[in-house]
């Protein structure tokens, strides 16, 4: 197993409890890239009607189970609140729910009903219970500790091979490899996986200032936009310690770690617009990272045909926390050839037929 994200260690969690004997490499530690840096989503009210909405009702089913078998993750079953600023959008806000099939979604009139602090000048929303919140630090942890595989990290892989991986601390056999390096995988599996960086904002401690998770209608369509250039959607949402975390941002700038006070001024701007008492709320700290990103806005889950015995389980760009217990167990049921209902074929490696 090559990455310690969350990915990664529910690979390793249901590759263990299929009876397999785990080792999990990582260069740096434990949730060190993307899983650092993200919020820790678990979403169904985003997914427009396709294979990524089934694999994630799915994945929701296994967060709550795991939320009754893990200790301290900080599962939240919260809600989210979809927010409209006119009546078209609230028009397309409830064509976009009802082919959702799967999806509990109930349509609001007054958002001020489930956030009273939020402008009393939007025209509605769409509440879905079903979207939850996790520490996603947390979360990898506790998936790797109850694993019980063996974690090796500061150990570089530097290349793979049939039945092997090569590290900068010696060659280690292995009868299968899954590459779950986040950002980092399309580099070191050859796979088409691109860096999308993003800023989150964090705010001092204002408990139950916001209740659910609450994005403007507008959020959904940046997540499936194509565009390289900068692109901001107001996202808020509340934290078990209180602080309140503000997104989201999208630009394709490769590996540029630079932090941007423009983007980071948009963002906050964005978040008075939805929360006016935000205006008066002290920010303390701002972070970035990278989500790994794919052409077609699918995950790479499944056997590569070149390399015998590599899999992938990369690409979710800002679903892999969401996504992250599905793709484990999808990826522990192609090694050990269990049977699945799902169908794998929207997320095969061998869909990039060019790169391929």
């Amino acid at each position: 197993m090559i990455g310690a994200g969350v990915v990664g260690a529910a690979c390793a969690y249901y590759l263990s409890r299929a009876g397999l004997t785990v080792t999990v490499l990582d260069r740096g530690g434990v949730s060190g890239g993307t899983t650092g840096a993200g919020e820790g989503n678990i979403l169904v009210s985003d997914k427009p009607p396709g294979p990524e909405l089934q694999i994630a009702l799915r994945s929701n089913e296994l967060w709550r189970a795991l939320g009754r078998q893990l200790e301290g993750i900080e599962l939240e079953v919260k809600g989210g609140l979809v927010v409209t600023e006119s009546q078209e959008q609230q028009e397309a806000l409830r064509a976009f729910a009802s082919g959702q099939a799967g999806v509990t979604a109930t349509e609001v009139t007054d958002v001020r009903d489930y956030e009273p602090h939020l402008a009393p000048d939007l025209a509605g929303g769409m509440f879905y219970p079903q979207d939850m919140q996790v520490q996603p630090m947390l979360a990898a942890a506790q998936l790797l500790r109850a694993s019980g595989a063996t974690v090796r990290l500061g150990v570089t892989v530097t290349s793979i091979e049939p039945g092997r991986v090569v590290t900068d601390a010696g060659v280690i056999a292995a009868g299968a490899i899954v590459n779950a390096a986040g950002v980092w995988a399309g580099q070191l599996g050859d796979v088409p996986v691109l860096p999308r960086r993003g800023f989150i904002l964090v705010t001092s401690r204002q408990p139950e200032l916001v209740r659910h998770k609450v994005y403007a209608a507008s959020y959904v369509a940046a997540v499936e936009s194509d565009a390289a250039d900068l692109q901001t959607s107001p996202v808020i949402e509340g934290t078990k310690a209180g602080s309140i975390l503000i997104g989201s941002s999208r630009e394709r700038v490769g590996f540029d770690a630079a932090m941007s006070l423009p983007v980071l001024r948009l963002l906050a701007a964005g978040a008075v617009r939805l929360f006016p008492v935000l205006k008066q709320v002290r920010l303390i700290r701002a972070y970035k990272g990278f989500r790994p990103y794919t052409l077609d806005h699918l995950p790479i889950i499944g056997a590569d045909p070149r390399v015998p015995g590599l899999y992938h389980a990369c690409g979710h760009e800002g679903a892999g926390v969401g996504l992250a217990p599905i793709t484990g167990k999808l990826i522990a049921d192609q090694i050990t050839g269990s049977p699945t209902d799902v169908d794998l074929s929207p997320f095969r490696p061998e869909r990039f037929h060019v790169q391929l």
